[in-house]
This record gives C-alpha cells, structure tokens and sequence, in this order.
C-alpha cells in the first residue's frame, strides 16, 4: 500500500504484484480534510482513514513518501505529521514500513527521478494497464509509492534480511568463540592448580 501523505488530501493506493512483473491496481483514493479544521482532528480523520483501509486491503507492507525540505515549511510540517501518522497505523499493524524518496519513486516508475506529476500519473496509468488515469496526483503518486516499493522494495528487505542474518551469525560465532575461550582457561586453571 502506498501512501502520498498530505494534511488536505492524503493520497491511498494498493497494487499487488511481485518484483519484475507489472503490478495490478487493487485499489486508490484520497482521505480529504478540510483545512478549516484543527490540525489534530485532521490527523485523527486521516489516522482512521488509513486504518480502515488496512483493515479492508490487507496489504503486505505500507510505503511512505518520505518527506523532504521544501521552501514552506507550514506545508511540509503538515506532509511530515501526516507522514508520521501513516508509519504509527502501519507499525501498529505489525506491518513493515518503507520510505522512499520522490525522485526514487519517479525513477521507478518512469525511468527519470526529474519526472513531472503528468509523466508519473501517464507511466503509472499504463503500468498498470489502466482505461482511466488516476487522480488526483495525490492518489497517482500513492499507485506509485506502492509500485516503487513491490519493484524495489522486496529486494530491499531481502538485502536487509540477509544482513540482518549475517550479522547474527557473526554475534553467535563471536558468543561461542568466548564461550570456548573461557573454557579454555578454566582447564587451565584447573590444570595449573592439580601441579
């Protein structure tokens, strides 16, 4: 599931697809907000937004924008708190949680991370074989937050996992390693103390 995080408009988006292979299109919206409201019970609308939505599709593993200086920052305080809200519903769920920048995302779908709105909104119509572009951009970049993560992402987690692995059995060798090492010297000193 891939989240375009926004105070006003929070775009949703699952694929289901697997590495390699073209997506297919599960579901996309936007969670709206009115900007009158306070900010803390926007972020309550949008929490619950997501919740249902996870609740409803089942996804695998939520992909977040990750969110990146812009010139106003009342505008990408909002982006980061609605950011954040995603990776809390997400994590509550015991689901993985990626970020991924804009331009990795626009590389992933178009080939350029300089890709304009259209370009990514066009490449992830035809990605997957849509009869309809998706809008607003909110919810095209949400499709393709959720396509970046299932063409880029699993072979993250798998990097992830295999190091994560190594470095286990490294801290395992490294325990028995001592473990035999104070073996070693405790028949040592039993030794010594029989002469």
């Amino acid at each position: 599931m891939g989240v375009d995080p926004g105070l006003t408009r929070c775009g949703l988006g699952v694929v289901e697809g697997t590495p390699g292979r073209p997506p297919r299109l599960i579901a996309v919206g936007l969670i709206k907000t009115p900007a009158d409201l306070d900010v803390a019970k926007r972020l309550v609308r949008i929490e619950a937004g997501i919740d249902e939505w996870i609740t409803e599709h089942q996804p695998d593993a939520v992909a977040v924008e990750r969110v990146f200086a812009q010139h106003n920052v009342r505008t990408v305080m909002g982006t980061a708190q609605a950011s954040g809200v995603a990776m809390v519903v997400a994590a509550r769920r015991g689901l993985p949680v990626a970020l991924h920048t804009p331009s990795e995302v626009k590389a992933a779908v178009t080939g350029s991370g300089r890709a304009g709105k259209e370009q990514v909104t066009t490449m992830v119509t035809r990605i997957l074989k849509l009869d309809v572009r998706p809008t607003p951009a909110d919810a095209a970049d949400a499709l393709a937050l959720a396509i970046c993560h299932v063409w880029r992402g699993g072979v993250t987690s798998r990097l992830q996992e295999a190091a994560g692995s190594r470095a286990e059995l490294e801290a395992k060798a490294q325990a028995q390693s001592r473990l035999q090492v104070a073996r070693l010297r405790a028949a040592v000193a039993a030794q010594s103390g029989q002469r």
